[in-house]
């Protein structure tokens, strides 16, 4: 039984003729798969590697190359909530808001709260450091963040 949808497949096979070669389409077939799945299972590591006439490992090297990826038994949840740690962001109190971020939602960087709603991660550079300390919600620029500004975010996100 199929782990893509008709309909993802149909997405990657239009991606193919705008690009010079299959290969060059993994990445782009990867966050298709991601951003509707949550996760890139193997299974779905395999069914890219036929539509590309690649091998699956080279999609799976691809993957692996970019941590944002979630691969086998991980899965994001609804909202990826990222604390940037690149450096204005914690001399600006970055450390503290992923501190404050574990408390608040009862969960270490890499995990996802019990009911699957948010998924909360660190990076290491989000290129928001006019408005340090920023985060990212999903692909999101949330700027100058305070701990009561991230708790109004999460109580926001939670309601979605």
């Amino acid at each position: 039984m199929p782990v893509l949808s008709a309909e993802i497949r149909e997405k990657i096979q239009k991606l193919i003729p705008l690009y010079p070669r299959k290969q060059a389409v993994t990445l782009p077939a990867l966050h298709l798969v991601h951003d509707t799945l949550r996760t890139v299972s193997n299974d779905a590591i395999v069914e890219i590697a036929e539509l590309l006439e690649l091998h699956p490992s080279e999609v799976h090297d691809t993957m692996t190359f970019y941590a944002f990826f979630k691969g086998e038994g991980e899965k994001l949840g609804k909202t990826r909530l990222w604390i940037c740690r690149g450096l204005a962001c914690m001399l600006r109190g970055g450390y503290e808001l992923i501190e404050h971020c574990q408390q608040k939602l009862g969960i270490q960087c890499g995990q996802t709260t019990a009911d699957g709603q948010i998924t909360l991660e660190f990076a290491e550079c989000i290129g928001a450091c006019d408005g340090a300390p920023a985060c990212l919600v999903n692909d999101v620029h949330a700027m100058n963040m305070t701990p009561e500004k991230v708790d109004e975010l999460i109580t926001e996100l939670k309601l979605k």
